[in-house]
């Protein structure tokens, strides 16, 4: 099919639809189906398009490679949860802090063993530091600052064992696959980290904020005296209940695992004649690694709870409990692959191409960053925003010879924004209530530091490209 406006069509519906309804998944959902039809323009023939772009997706091996390591990462935060692995850590850590800067030192190089996932970070450490809110003399809404400056933004710059690698490496595959290139997905996540510079300033902002700025002014480091009610920080979160053990190894041991196998069994992998160690771990199918390591790790992780006299059928049910509650992103992956194959056989690229020479090449990026960024804002979710956005960025790269690692950063930068600052992001909803903040109250607190690092972030992206 030629390359025309109607290949653009999808991408039209599925922004506002998403920003309207407030959800992704319905967005991507129109997108898709409109796509279809327009593939297939007849009453069955959309429909059937439809479904033969979402299985083809599903039965790539990549790709069901992902879908059982996401499902199998949360899986594996079900069974520390019930083991108490939380709990114990939680418990643990808050006999051992004293004052603020202890805290905020803990905060920081907690990230070490919780960087995960955000969610993980937040049922890790939050409830410490909730239950050390008077004795360190912090603010509520600074303390969710300072605990969410050391979520995304750092897992995002993490190459392996994230439940995000995945999702990231997966977005970039399928953007690349479309523009016909044979380029490593993981090479190119790779090498744009370094690019993501939201993520990065934002980590500098926040440990500027906590540790070096006592302006009393209303910034994110006011400390704000809260006359509330004690509450018992075991209720915060069900990861940390009283009902649950006290068991800090739980937790310690499978992260250990986890991190060492993926670093082990990646090296493993591309290790070969003439190869050093770094090199290693380019050459490796670092996904194939990641999902054996994970599965490793649980089967040793379930042999450990077992010995500790925990039920099977519980760790089974809370394997499951914690698979599921990914469930979601699995469904939305799926839809976001099928989006993408149709507008590529609807011509996008060579539409793209045709149609960018207009725009001066140094504004690409900074205006790429900032049509995402408030595009995550609008439907609070970073995943969403990649998926929607990664297609458009690529093919602009390859059409306007952009430096495509740059352009990939940003892209993700752009998402992280929106997860950070948006009070529709589960990082801000969970955080707000784990902490007993009012959402829109703690979003607006934290929005000022955000945007100030968006205006320096999309600087950086009008000057970076001249010194490459």
């Amino acid at each position: 099919m030629e390359a025309g406006w109607l290949s653009i069509v999808p991408f039209l519906l599925v922004i506002p639809v998403a920003i309207y309804t407030r959800q992704v998944l319905p967005g991507l959902i129109v997108g898709l189906l409109v796509g279809s039809y327009l593939v297939e323009p007849t009453i069955l023939g959309g429909m059937q398009a439809m479904l033969s772009y979402v299985v083809e997706a599903l039965i790539d091996e990549n790709n069901i490679k992902i879908i059982v390591f996401l499902y199998a990462f949360s899986g594996l935060v079900g069974l520390v949860k019930t083991s108490g692995g939380i709990k114990g850590f939680v418990e643990m850590a808050s006999e051992k802090i004293t004052n603020k800067r202890q805290a905020l030192i803990l905060t920081y190089v907690s990230t070490i063993g919780t960087f995960s996932a955000p969610t993980f970070r937040f049922v890790t450490i939050a409830p410490i530091m909730k239950a050390l809110l008077k004795k360190v003399k912090m603010s509520t809404k600074e303390l969710g600052f300072v605990i969410e400056t050391t979520a995304t933004p750092v897992i995002v710059l993490i190459p392996v064992a994230t439940a995000f690698v995945g999702y990231m490496v997966s977005v970039i595959q399928i953007s690349v696959q479309n523009e016909g290139s044979a380029l490593d997905p993981y090479d190119l996540f790779i090498r744009s980290i370094p690019f993501n510079f939201f993520a990065i300033v934002m980590i500098l902002l926040g440990i500027y904020l906590s540790f070096f700025h006592h302006s009393k002014t209303g910034g994110p480091t006011q400390i704000e005296e809260e006359e509330k009610p004690e509450e018992d920080w075991h209720n915060c979160h069900p990861s940390v209940s009283l009902e649950l053990p006290n068991k800090p190894l739980n937790l310690i041991i499978p992260i250990i695992l986890v991190i060492g196998l993926t670093l082990f069994l990646t090296w493993w992998d591309g290790r070969g004649e003439g190869v050093n160690f770094f090199q290693a771990f380019i050459e490796a199918d670092v996904l194939q690694a990641m999902v054996v390591a994970l599965l490793i790790t649980i089967f040793i992780s379930m042999a450990f709870f077992l010995f500790q006299r925990f039920k099977l059928s519980d760790l089974i049910d809370s394997f499951i409990l914690g698979g599921n509650e990914l469930m979601a992103v699995i469904v939305l992956l799926s839809v976001v692959w099928g989006l993408s194959s149709v507008t590529d056989d609807l011509g996008f690229s060579g539409f793209v191409t045709a149609n960018i020479g207009w725009i001066p090449h140094m504004f690409l990026t900074p205006l790429m960053f900032l049509f995402g960024a408030a595009i995550s804002y609008f439907i609070g979710s970073a995943w969403g925003a990649w998926g929607i956005l990664m297609p458009l960025g690529v093919s602009m790269s390859f059409a306007a010879d952009v430096n495509l690692p740059l352009v990939i950063g940003a892209v993700f930068a752009s998402g992280s924004f929106g997860a950070f600052s948006s009070p529709l992001s589960d990082d801000t909803n969970t955080i707000a209530k784990i902490l007993g903040l009012t959402v829109i109250d703690y979003a607006k607190f934290k929005l000022k530091p955000a945007l100030i690092a968006a205006a320096i972030t999309a600087v950086l992206y009008t000057v970076v490209p001249f010194l490459l």
